[in-house]
């Protein structure tokens, strides 16, 4: 096989004109590619996984001298095709998230025991978002740990902890901590060391529990007119319709079949990602007209079963829940509703809110939304104002001024 850049970099062109790219993209891609020939050229000629790594590792803009998450992205993607080209002679052209997930503890055992947690994981069938949750936060202490000079995770102890997190008030809010506890606790739970699971505790950090915003009677509307007119396409206003009127998490959106669709019945079927419980919701009119007619008139041909496809090629299903936030963003800001962040958690809000003024009660919500506890749908009795004002007690004559 010959590897050269050139010859490399030809098929890549190939494969992406084949699978229908924009010209535009393309060329960056070729930009790219003369990058990796001048920088190959400078090292025997050939192309090797090796001489990637470094190349893709060259991340400063040479015309700014600082940081570019562009060139980190298209480097990183050329070389993964390359990459595969080189080892199995084909390439897999199917979209990939930003990041390259960060670093990866080196020793043994810490890496052992990082590829033994993300195997139970698998096994355990967790979502892939869970996954990636759980696993990111277990990475990065176990990187942590060989920083300071670690090298077996029998010496860990509660100071590491401790330490770990104040790392990272760099890049993260104090708010979200919480949030970095929970999916780091059942890490330490799986690795046998409750002394670790107790230290959590010494942070100190309590999730907050605020009034839950939900999307007002004004501008649902607006939302709403905005799909059924065609302003939105009709694959973003079904994307967004879905999210408003049942609730559905992004990665239920995003992962949706196009058997899991009864036309006949007007209802979608499931296996939730999250909970791995089954759910049936029913279709308005509204929702499954515009979701027929993306389906029939607007969805790029493809062998892919995904009801959502990219409308740019590769023509596969969505990534991941960033781009479902996208569409219903876009679709809010097409509405002309500003100042709100239309992602899906915020469209749940909004369903439970309109469930619970209905009068629907809580175990009824909570199985539409798809919660494993029924538990979790109680946060959502701070959105109905109405009924937490009839709970308020009038001041006793006393103490009135």
């Amino acid at each position: 096989m010959d590897t050269t850049v050139e010859q490399i970099g030809a098929a890549v062109v190939a494969d992406l004109r084949a699978a229908d790219y924009m010209e535009s993209t393309i060329c960056q891609y070729e930009k790219s590619i003369r990058a990796l020939s001048a920088f190959v050229d400078g090292h025997g000629g050939a192309y090797t996984p090796a001489l990637g790594a470094v190349f893709a590792s060259m991340t400063i803009s040479p015309r700014t001298g600082r940081f570019s998450a562009q060139r980190r992205f298209g480097y990183s993607r050329l070389v993964g095709l390359f990459d595969a080209y080189v080892t199995t002679g084909r390439m897999d052209l199917g979209p990939r998230t930003r990041g390259g997930g960060g670093a990866r503890p080196q020793s043994s055992e810490f890496a052992g025991l990082l590829a033994s947690w993300e195997m139970d994981m698998e096994e355990r069938d967790l979502a892939p978002a869970t996954r990636a949750a759980y696993g990111r936060v277990a990475q990065a202490y176990l990187v942590f740990l060989e920083a300071q000079g670690g090298c077996c995770f029998d010496v860990a102890d509660g100071a590491s902890i401790l330490g770990f997190f104040e790392s990272l008030l760099d890049r993260w809010a104090v708010s979200s901590l919480p949030w970095v506890i929970s999916n780091f606790r059942p890490f330490l739970k799986f690795s046998g060391r409750s002394d670790l699971v107790d230290a959590l505790g010494l942070l100190g950090a309590k999730r907050s529990h605020g009034i839950l915003p939900v999307l007002s009677d004004t501008d649902q509307e607006l939302v709403v007119q905005a799909c059924a007119s065609g302003i939105v396409s009709a694959r973003d206003a079904a994307i967004t319709l879905l999210a408003l009127t049942t609730g559905l998490r992004a990665c239920d959106i995003a992962g949706l079949r196009l058997g899991d669709i009864d036309w006949h019945a007007k209802t979608i079927g499931i296996i939730q990602q999250k909970t791995k419980n089954p759910l049936t919701l029913p279709l308005v009119s509204l929702v499954a007209a515009r979701l027929a007619e993306y389906i029939v008139d607007e969805r790029p041909d493809s062998g892919d079963d995904h009801v959502f496809l990219r409308s740019k090629a590769p023509h596969t299903g969505l990534a991941d829940h960033a781009s479902i936030y996208r569409v219903t963003a876009d679709a809010f800001s097409k509405a002309g509703v500003a100042d709100v962040k239309a992602g899906t958690r915020f469209l749940r809000h909004s369903a439970a809110s309109r469930l619970l003024r209905a009068g629907v009660g809580l175990p009824t919500i909570s199985a539409v939304l798809g919660h494993a506890d029924p538990e979790s749908t109680n946060t959502y009795m701070s959105v109905d104002e109405h009924r937490l004002l009839e709970c308020v007690l009038p001041l006793p004559e006393g103490v009135r001024s």
